[in-house]
């Protein structure tokens, strides 16, 4: 018997002999494919305008509507198809036509069931690169490179240790964690460690989606199941078929999604828009949100049922504010992947550039790194970073008083590069000066609050005192 296929196919049967079907109906299931059997042309034609499918196996000689019929018809309503002819009846004539006729290869009959499965097995191959291609098309946020998850804090850590105990298996993950910290990378990974690292990943923002046609999107459509609708289409659960679906921003899905991700999660199976017959997908899901589910189920805005199915294990990614050890490592990361390199040295960032980054809070997070770093970066043309190539907001952020005049005029001395702090007094005292002491006009100037100002003095006092 020959081994189960490792793609399984959506399979339409032709053939007008019982025997054959009877035989068929039993051993192509057996393979690992969905199939559905048709005793002659006009059956198999009203199964093609009703449903799609990968491939299909035609018998050519047939009384009514031969096998050519169903051909030209196949072509017509779903070109995308792979098929097969079969005949007993076949010289070179036919297989010459047949080649000539698109077809991706001829069987002659009576075929051995090891003939078929090769036939299937090969097509299923073709398909799984075609869907990897459509996978690089559809992924709606570019990573370059491997999904490296980059720190070594206790936090991420556990992370880490976390997802190589649950990439292995087929259980579905959830990815919790504010906005920008990361969700993809973690997605990516966890994918890239299992058994389906060779299958296609594919992306979604259930956000993103136009509303009318988030179930296209999903699962497909048959031509003209809707307006609009001029030729097939896959849906990302069959582009993902082998692989892994990552669903980012969950909590955005409307609850008729909802009920139909559910029904996936239950059932392994799904069903083009415009189709009435269902078939299963192996798919592993893994999804991510910055939403409280719970809170959402209690409002009644998510089902609480689907929360169960999604979060076999969970993964909560910590914000880059409770991670501040990860930073130097993760900054240079950036910037090596900004240049494209492998790596870059460490003294690309100045010390005052460092501190400057420990000291943000990020609310961001990393995404929010990733930009302030680009604009350093390009600002910097690609020399060391300093204080004044990050962008107003940092800088705001860390003092609000800290002018890019002033950091370009004391970024040297004779004792050697001053420090962050250093300039911060500089400025603070120019302007408690200029009004004569006023602390309260010497806050509203600099843009920071009286209190700040105060403490700021009062920690510089200390320093001073201790020598």
């Amino acid at each position: 018997m020959p081994e189960k296929s490792a793609h399984k196919l959506k399979l339409l049967f032709v053939d007008d002999e019982p025997a054959i079907r009877e035989i068929m109906s039993i051993e192509l299931p057996r393979m690992g494919h969905h199939v559905t059997i048709c005793a002659d042309g006009e059956k198999a034609i009203a199964a093609l305008d009703k449903q799609s499918f990968d491939a299909a196996i035609i018998d050519l000689r047939m009384p009514g509507i031969d096998g050519w019929g169903v051909v030209d018809h196949l072509k017509k309503v779903a070109p995308e198809t792979e098929y097969v002819i079969s005949t007993g009846h076949g010289n070179m004539d036919d297989a010459i036509q047949a080649i000539r006729k698109g077809a991706y290869d001829f069987l002659p009959k009576p075929s051995k069931l090891f003939e078929v499965s090769n036939v299937l097995q090969r097509i299923g191959d073709k398909l799984a690169l075609q869907n990897k291609a459509i996978a690089l098309e559809t992924r709606l946020h570019a990573v370059e490179g491997r999904s490296d998850l980059i720190g070594d804090s206790p936090s991420m850590s556990r992370v880490k240790k976390l997802i190589d105990k649950i990439a292995p298996t087929d259980s579905a993950v959830l990815i919790q964690g504010e906005t920008g910290t990361g969700k993809e990378m973690v997605a990516r990974r966890v994918h890239e460690s299992s058994n389906r690292a060779d299958a296609p990943f594919v992306a979604v923002n259930c956000g993103a989606l136009p509303e009318n046609l988030v179930e296209s999107e999903f699962f497909g459509h048959r031509k003209g199941a809707f307006t609009g609708a001029d030729q097939p289409r896959k849906g990302l659960f069959e582009v993902a078929n082998g692989g892994t679906l990552f669903l980012d921003e969950l909590g955005e899905l409307d609850k008729s999604m909802q009920v139909k991700l559910l029904r996936f999660l239950e059932s392994g199976e799904i069903r083009r828009v415009g189709e009435n017959e269902a078939f299963t997908v192996d798919v592993r899901i893994v999804c991510a949100t910055n939403r409280d589910l719970q809170t959402m189920a209690a409002e009644g805005t998510f089902r609480e049922d689907l929360i169960f199915r999604v979060n076999t294990f969970e993964i909560h990614l910590p914000p880059l504010r409770e991670r501040k050890e990860d930073i130097p490592q993760l900054a240079l990361f950036l910037i090596a992947r900004h240049f494209k390199r492998p790596s870059v040295s460490p003294d690309i960032l100045s010390p005052e550039v460092v501190e400057i980054l420990m000291n943000h809070e990020w609310t961001g997070n990393v995404r929010e790194l990733a930009n302030a770093l680009e604009h350093a970066v390009i600002l910097s043309d690609g020399a060391q970073i300093h204080a004044e190539d990050l962008p107003a907001g940092i800088l705001r952020a860390a003092g609000g008083f800290i002018s890019h005049t002033a950091m370009s005029q004391g970024m040297s001395s004779a004792a050697g590069m001053k420090t962050l702090r250093q300039l911060e007094m500089e400025v603070i005292m120019q302007t408690l000066d200029k009004n004569d002491g006023d602390k309260p006009k010497t806050a509203k100037e600099l843009g920071i609050a009286l209190k700040t100002l105060y403490n700021k003095l009062n920690a510089y006092e200390a320093r001073r005192m201790a020598g």
